[in-house]
């Protein structure tokens, strides 16, 4: 069976969803596909910047989010190297939160119309066909996409359509979990994180009840054995925080079992950017399936709703209805316009955040002596600087 469709989006991911409630927004149809028969939540939650609220703002989701989650007033960074105090860096006249990806995924998809997610929908191959792309999906369907739009993460796809190669592995895991504190945790709504011995770790509260936490280091292939045995992922993460505070250790024990999660750090390297193609005639990717990069900015899902957004804003500039055959030609020709105007704008924007991520993330998690002191002595000074720093971008409101 063979369904023609004006845009479809694989995945329905935060850029994803992002971009097809922004094409909502200014009027246009679109078809997500999901492969998982729901949506997936995995990740737990996020730091959220100024950049992600500003998008949240233009699709008209934030105010009800930022209900739901604390504003973070400042971020406190102890060493576990270095005998000194925790220095504390104030957020003030900037907005930062911890997001819950739950209520992110479910505030952006109870915006879309019924019927625009299909579930249990995997993508096995796409093909050329005249001015269209022809989607094949596991369960014998195909699509007949006007605009095929690539959302489906680090093992995109699309990506791999459009000739990008795969993210690397940058030597590096996270651990990551979520705990909920019936009646209150008590810690406030401070960030805090902890840098030493190869390790960074740190927690984050959402609101009074969930804490998000985290821990990222260098696995030795013996340790890589642990990302599918949540008891002995929860028992490591204990081990590596024995010179983390009473808190941190609170926050691990409490979590459950089955909200701990692992993966290896994957990410995309920064000059394939420059040379390979983001857009290519009706085809593009956003999110993850063109930048992914490490955690140490807090830009992945921040960066994933500006995508969401301006892709929207270009594509709908561009979009029209045609009705004539004759037409088909010039509209293709509107739409390669418009997502190269897209790739452009995002080009050097994600190779600055994957760069940048990646140069943080190793002077924060070296284990070497020399670069512990450098680290702890100045370089967390400057830290938080730069994460506010890139977290003002504006990606624009949702007009044309």
């Amino acid at each position: 069976m063979e369904i023609v469709e004006d845009i479809v989006i694989v995945g329905a991911g935060i850029s994803g969803l992002t971009t097809s409630l922004g094409l909502h927004r200014l009027g246009i149809r679109s078809l997500v596909l999901e492969s998982w028969d729901r949506l997936r939540i995995t990740g737990f939650a996020f730091t959220t910047w100024n950049n992600a609220w500003k998008a949240l703002d233009a699709l008209g989701i934030g105010e009800s989010l930022r209900q739901q989650h604390d504003l973070t007033p400042s971020i406190l960074v102890a060493s576990t190297f270095l005998v000194q105090p925790a220095s504390e860096i104030s957020f003030k006249g900037h907005e930062v939160r911890c997001l819950q990806r739950r209520l992110l995924l479910e505030a952006l998809a109870n915006e879309l119309p019924r019927g625009t997610i299909r579930f249990s929908s995997k993508v096995v191959s796409i093909e050329e066909s005249g001015c269209f792309k022809r989607v094949h999906l596991a369960d014998g369907t195909v699509l007949k996409a006007k605009v095929l739009i690539g959302c489906d993460g680090v093992n995109s796809v699309v990506a791999k359509w459009l000739g990008l190669e795969k993210p690397v592995f940058t030597g590096r895991s996270a651990i990551r979990g979520y705990t909920k504190f019936e009646g209150g945790h008590g810690f406030g709504p401070k960030f805090r994180q902890f840098v030493g011995k190869g390790v960074r770790s740190g927690f984050l509260p959402c609101n009074d009840e969930y804490v998000y936490w985290f821990l990222t280091w260098t696995p030795s292939t013996k340790e890589e054995e642990l990302e599918d045995d949540p008891v002995k992922l929860k028992q490591f993460v204990l081990n590596k925080l024995e010179d983390t505070p009473d808190d941190m250790k609170l926050v691990v024990e409490k979590t459950r079992l089955d909200s701990i999660a692992s993966s290896p750090l994957r990410y995309r390297r920064p000059w394939e950017l420059l040379r390979g193609n983001i857009s290519k005639g009706n085809v593009c990717v956003a999110g993850d399936a063109l930048h992914p990069m490490t955690p140490d900015l807090g830009q992945g899902g921040c960066s994933a709703l500006e995508d969401g957004v301006i892709l929207a804003r270009c594509l709908a500039r561009v979009m029209s209805i045609s009705k004539s055959a004759d037409e088909e030609e010039e509209e293709y020709k509107r739409i390669e316009m418009g997502l190269r105007s897209f790739a452009q704008k995002r080009r050097w924007r994600s190779f600055d955040l994957i760069a940048t991520g990646y140069v943080v993330g190793f002077i924060q998690q070296n284990s070497g002596m020399v670069m512990n002191f450098l680290r702890d002595k100045f370089f967390s000074r400057f830290l938080p600087g730069m994460l506010l720093r890139k977290a003002d971008f504006d990606c624009g409101k949702l007009e044309y």
